[in-house]
């Protein structure tokens, strides 16, 4: 396979399981009550945690897997449960209610930051077998450093969409978020 055809692939796919588009609408379910700096804050940790997180596993993850006996399927599992507890809070209106009365904005910003945004929702189970698999397809430097370039690339992208969400919810007003999160709970659900 050559170079190109390799980054196609990592491109390709990536962007297909992260999906920055699908991102966006829980992001802004979930970062609805913070100022445009926390918001801003929330989707820069959250891209740089899954890039870190799916680099990590990209060259470890086989033997992470391996010394833990955790297979791929497990991983779905957590992963489709933690979607499932954010799509519920999400359907109810009450996903800032997961704020403790004495944590502060940013504690709140770093907690969803790391769950369920960078895990799993960017970094999920796909994404990180993804990594695995074509770390092992990665035969030379060259296109390991395709494989990085690519991931990057994807979770850049995502970041951009991230942020421009705020644009939107400015445009939505109160009302829509709260029909928006209330359907992207339900839809939330129904992928866990």
């Amino acid at each position: 396979m050559s170079a190109y055809e390799f980054a196609l692939i990592v491109f390709t796919s990536f962007f297909t399981l992260i999906n920055p588009l699908a991102l966006m609408p829980v992001f802004m379910s979930m970062t609805a009550g913070m100022t445009h700096r926390q918001r801003h804050i929330t989707a820069l940790k959250a891209s740089v945690i899954s890039l870190a997180m799916l680099l990590v596993f990209a060259f470890g993850g086989q033997a992470i897997f391996n010394f833990f006996s955790i297979s791929i399927d497990s991983l779905r599992i957590v992963g489709g449960a933690i979607f499932f507890l954010v799509g519920f809070d999400m359907l109810q209106a009450r996903f800032s209610k997961t704020r403790s009365s004495g944590e502060t904005a940013e504690d709140f910003s770093n907690d969803i930051a790391i769950t369920p945004l960078a895990i799993p929702m960017i970094a999920g189970p796909g994404a990180i077998t993804n990594g695995i698999v074509l770390m092992e397809d990665a035969t030379t430097f060259g296109y390991k450093m395709i494989l990085i370039g690519g991931l990057a690339l994807v979770i850049t992208i995502s970041y951009i969409v991230l942020l421009s969400s705020s644009r939107l919810m400015r445009w939505m007003g109160d009302m829509g978020i709260k029909v928006m999160m209330r359907l992207m709970g339900l839809i939330v659900m129904v992928i866990a």
